[in-house]
């Protein structure tokens, strides 16, 4: 058994809220839309044509029914709702949700100068680099980007960190609608919210445990492949 998790790092994060921010402009390659209906509302999700093992393998896995009746197992506020763990469907109060006996891994598919972490991001978990140096995702989880804004000056610090530049677009988009730059470059993000993000937004609301399990289940009730949201 294992636990599939993303690290939190402490950030120069501001503390004012994504409620109500639109996302930056959907990139061209995409041609499935998941609708993933939950007890709090709904929202659509694009899954990108550059990354098509974890399009394929997500779009397998609506076909099947497997998430229908999971939760959003772990939700940390100003930073991303997880969900995927097959292990979840009809878990109880005291049930580890965190635990995952799923052992099947994909390649990763990081293309940190198209797909970053921005705001309504859908991206794979993954097992922590220690037991996974290549950055494999989980063949089930994932999780959506809520995040937070950044300055300039943030996000300056952060690059020096990271030792690397972050492209103008997507710093332009990380202070005028959030994310979680600090995740670039290792997770797979693969596909990105294109309706319903207020969803989203009051799921990363909920009140959750020491553990960031919402007290009160967020049930995926079913996912399903549909058209284009219109605008």
């Amino acid at each position: 058994m294992k636990r599939i998790i993303l690290i939190l790092i402490s950030t120069f994060l501001l503390s004012a809220s994504l409620c109500g921010q639109s996302m930056a402009p959907l990139i061209n390659d995409v041609t499935y839309y998941v609708k993933i209906e939950t007890n709090k509302g709904d929202f659509v999700v694009a899954l990108y044509d550059g990354t098509p093992r974890h399009r394929d393998n997500f779009l397998r896995l609506v076909r099947n029914h497997s998430y229908d009746g999971t939760i959003f197992h772990r939700v940390i506020d100003r930073f991303m709702i997880q969900g995927g763990n097959l292990m979840t469907k009809g878990a109880t109060a005291s049930t580890d949700v965190n635990i995952d006996t799923i052992s099947t891994r994909i390649d990763h598919e990081i293309d940190v100068t198209r797909f970053y972490h921005k705001h309504g991001a859908l991206c794979a978990a993954r097992e922590g680099d220690d037991v996974n140096p290549t950055m494999a995702s989980s063949s089930t989880q994932f999780y959506i980007v809520t995040g937070n804004f950044f300055t300039d000056l943030d996000l300056d610090e952060m690059e020096k960190r990271m030792g690397r530049k972050i492209a103008p677009e997507q710093r332009e988009s990380y202070k005028f609608y959030g994310g979680t730059p600090h995740l670039d470059n290792a997770y797979t993000v693969f596909g990105e919210v294109v309706s319903g993000i207020d969803v989203v937004e009051e799921i990363q609301y909920v009140s959750t445990n020491d553990q960031n399990r919402p007290r009160k289940d967020v049930v995926v009730k079913r996912m399903s492949i549909v058209a284009k949201p219109k605008k």
